[in-house]
């Protein structure tokens, strides 16, 4: 149990991101596991490594309709009676001799090359045509996989294409993690009460779907110390990780903080990325938990940077470069900024700024209400900063979608 409030101090939120990717490496094998053909393994994850067990091609084939021989020779080559089709046993070769091949089909076993039909000539049974180099047109053994050699490790994170390798080495199923089960939790008083709607907990349980997981509202709670922490508790018995929105800063309301420090091991809490710095994660005996400010904007910021990577195994996020429209200023030195963007034609529009549709600041970028802006979310990604922006630069924008699969 953590003691303090300090939690080892802000982090960066590529520090946050590192620390719950640690997390889930310690827990992965505390879950269970599956099987599952590979028409069902998009979003899921491998739960244990897989190997090539023979070389991939196993033979080596014909990737034009054409002439196969030993290209180390010299035109003419002569024709042997034969015909090789892809699910032919080629005939031998001796020294000088071709055979008439189809795409697909294996290539005898002393041919090395296949001149394509548009470019060969055939006199009196003889073969000629274009100069022709050892491995032109044929899909070579074990030139797409080595024998023994590994293609995915335990863990990782499978999409459509990899049933095409996997079908590839003869697989037609493969184990897989059972899916992690996720409970979301609002607080505040004003959202139990109905006085404000919960904006957060639909678009949280739809970013831990769209990670391949699955996820249940289980409602609201007051800001009542004994009925957050009691209602958390519950629900990590329940639930392989809780989601918690609203009470995570440090005003005399928000008790999600203390009441994980009591249930468990806040790892850390906030971290410089604005908006969305309030975060908090605690590892519990039977649950993680991810408390997440409540502002809507902010909340996908730093849960699809800093608490994606326990559900969906992530690495860098892929960019596309554009450039700004109007100059953005900082106000705090020392944090990342998340700054939404609008793309058009390679330009990048700050959607806040005042120039934009949404007007909400005009040379510096304001977090706190930007944060609140459900409008915010009609950008098509954001910008990582921890510098002003200035028109005319040229930035690398994070399309949504990066982080939303």
């Amino acid at each position: 149990m953590t003691d303090g409030h300090d939690h080892g101090g802000m982090r960066t939120w590529r520090e946050g991101a590192e620390a719950v990717r640690d997390l889930r490496a310690r827990r992965l094998d505390d879950r269970g596991t599956e099987t599952v053909p590979i028409d069902r393994i998009a979003g899921r994850e491998l739960a244990g490594p897989v190997s090539a067990p023979e070389a991939v091609p196993a033979r080596s084939h014909a990737t034009m309709d054409g002439y196969a021989f030993d290209a180390t020779g010299e035109y003419p080559y002569d024709l042997v009676d034969a015909e090789v089709f892809p699910d032919d046993e080629p005939p031998s070769l001796a020294a000088g001799e071709a055979v008439r091949i189809f795409t697909g089909a294996p290539l005898p076993p002393a041919a090395n090359a296949v001149l394509k039909q548009e470019e060969a000539t055939v006199e009196d049974g003889r073969l000629s045509g274009t100069p022709t180099e050892p491995g032109t047109y044929v899909y070579e053994r074990g030139s797409n996989v080595a024998e023994g050699e590994r293609l995915f490790d335990a863990g990782e994170r499978l999409g459509p294409k990899d049933a095409l390798l996997l079908g590839d080495l003869g697989l037609d199923e493969v184990p897989v993690y059972e899916r992690l089960s996720a409970g979301l939790l609002a607080t505040g008083t004003e959202i139990h009460e109905g006085k404000h709607r919960d904006l957060d907990s639909p678009m949280l349980a739809g970013l831990v779907r769209s990670w391949g997981h699955e996820a249940t509202y289980e409602g609201t709670v007051p800001d009542e110390y004994e009925r957050v922490r009691d209602r958390i508790a519950a629900l990590a018995a329940e639930y392989d990780v809780v989601v918690t929105t609203g009470g995570t800063s440090v005003g005399d309301a928000d008790y999600v903080v203390r009441a994980l420090e009591e249930l468990g091991d806040v790892l850390f809490h906030r971290v410089r990325l604005r908006p969305g710095k309030p975060i908090a994660v605690a590892e519990l005996p039977d649950a993680v938990v991810f408390a997440i400010p409540g502002k809507p904007v902010g909340a996908h910021a730093v849960t699809s940077l800093v608490a994606r990577p326990y559900f969906a195994d992530a690495g860098d996020l892929p960019t596309v470069s554009a450039t700004m429209a109007a100059d953005v200023g900082i106000s705090v030195p020392g944090f990342a900024y998340a700054v939404p963007v609008t793309l058009a034609d390679g330009t990048a529009t700050p959607l806040g700024h005042a120039d934009s549709p949404l007007s909400v600041y005009e040379d510096e970028f304001d977090p706190s209400v930007l944060s609140s802006s459900t409008r915010a979310t009609r950008a098509d990604g954001f910008v990582l900063t921890e510098s002003a922006l200035s028109a005319g630069e040229s930035v690398d924008v994070v399309p949504y979608p990066v982080v939303e699969r």
